[in-house]
């Protein structure tokens, strides 16, 4: 299941708490997500950061460990994670990062992977391109 819609998300959180038989008071309590938040969630009025979705996991028993959370969306995508998603998807993690800082930093690691991808005859794939 890809988690590009709010749509989708929601649906994942409301089965997710059907089968754990667990109500969102519940669930807010277990994760440390505000129950409006989760409330919104739910309804599909916004997405989740990673960093709220990993605790709504960690909260459902889906996780063990707030490290564990790309790993466990990655592994819910159907399709292959590139490897540009997994490095936004960890900078979107850590809290201590503004959306300046995560664009700043993205915009760095694609030059350096641009260029890599040039050098070795390959070029940009996935998207990627010069200064992107």
């Amino acid at each position: 299941m890809t988690f590009q819609t709010p749509q989708s998300f929601n649906a994942w959180l409301r089965g997710q708490l059907k089968e754990k038989k667990m109500s969102q008071r519940q669930l807010a309590l277990q994760s440390g997500v505000d129950h409006s938040t989760i409330s919104r969630l739910i309804k599909g009025d916004r997405m989740p950061s990673l960093g709220t979705a990993t605790k709504l996991a960690r909260g459902l028993r889906e996780i063990h460990d707030e490290t564990d959370g790309p790993a466990y969306f990655a592994s819910l995508n159907t399709r292959q994670v590139l490897p540009t998603t997994r490095v936004e998807y960890a900078l979107r993690g850590d809290e201590l990062l503004t959306e300046s800082d995560v664009r700043e930093l993205m915009h760095a690691y694609l030059a350096v992977r641009s260029r890599r991808l040039r050098n070795s005859g390959e070029g940009p794939t996935n998207g990627l391109s010069r200064g992107a």
